[in-house]
């Protein structure tokens, strides 16, 4: 059912916020409980007005959510939360927290550490096979293109843990890898192989144990890098 905005009460949003807080303002309505999963969002030129924000700003809120599994928009029907948003939570929190960058990386790490001690344990060859071709599809990278095998690296892994439970939360785990992939600034492919290989090693050996070790290494590096990168950018800023 579309509700409309003034009846949701949600509060204005000053123009120097810009998406963040629309994303904040519209979760709040699944939050609060003035909308549920499956309804149906009010109109744009609504959203707009209630929120006083311009269409560009909505449509990158929107974007956001939407890659978060928060929302789907439909052609010619509307913009609607989705139907499982309640099985989906830390999606709803990720949306939150979307400029939060250390809380989305310690987000990323508890979700991989845990997920590779599982796959130590289940793991198959053909799971195997599969990962050694993205050590090999990363090694084999030209200008350190290999973000794409990097992220299949780790999707084979959560994969592999075979938890229904915590399935839900593998396509977070994805946006998690997104952004903190997209904020780096130059890669090591030859650092990042041996990474790769160390967590295999581990995995092929039904390690839980190594497997952890190995994993926490290459993301406490990877969040080292992205961190010290964005308080960078942001002294640039200040």
């Amino acid at each position: 059912m579309e509700t409309s905005s003034k009846k949701l009460g949600v509060q204005s949003v000053h123009r120097s916020t810009l998406s963040k807080q629309v994303v904040e303002q519209i979760v709040q309505l699944l939050v609060s409980g003035k909308m549920k999963a499956g309804d149906r969002l009010p109109p744009e030129m609504e959203l707009m007005t209630e929120l006083e924000v311009s269409r560009p700003v909505l449509r990158e809120a929107l974007s956001a959510l939407e890659t978060l599994g928060v929302i789907t928009r439909k052609t010619r029907e509307g913009t609607f939360f989705n139907n499982k948003i309640g099985a989906h939570p830390f999606s709803v929190m990720l949306a939150l927290a979307m400029d939060n960058l250390p809380a989305i990386i310690e987000a990323r790490m508890a979700l991989e550490l845990g997920l590779v001690t599982m796959a130590a344990e289940k793991i198959t060859d053909e799971q195997l096979a599969k990962l050694r071709e993205t050590i090999d599809a990363i090694a084999n990278s030209k200008d350190n293109n290999y973000g794409e095998a990097d992220k299949e690296f780790h999707r084979i892994i959560a994969l592999s843990a075979n938890n229904p439970i915590v399935e839900g939360m593998i396509d977070s785990l994805l946006v998690t890898h997104n952004k903190t992939n997209s904020l780096i600034q130059y890669r090591e492919r030859d650092l990042t192989v041996a990474y790769h290989k160390a967590i295999y090693a581990a995995l092929e050996a039904h390690n839980p144990q190594e497997a952890f070790t190995q994993m926490y290494k290459h993301l406490d590096y990877v969040r080292q890098k992205v961190l010290l990168h964005s308080s960078r950018n942001e002294q640039k800023e200040s």
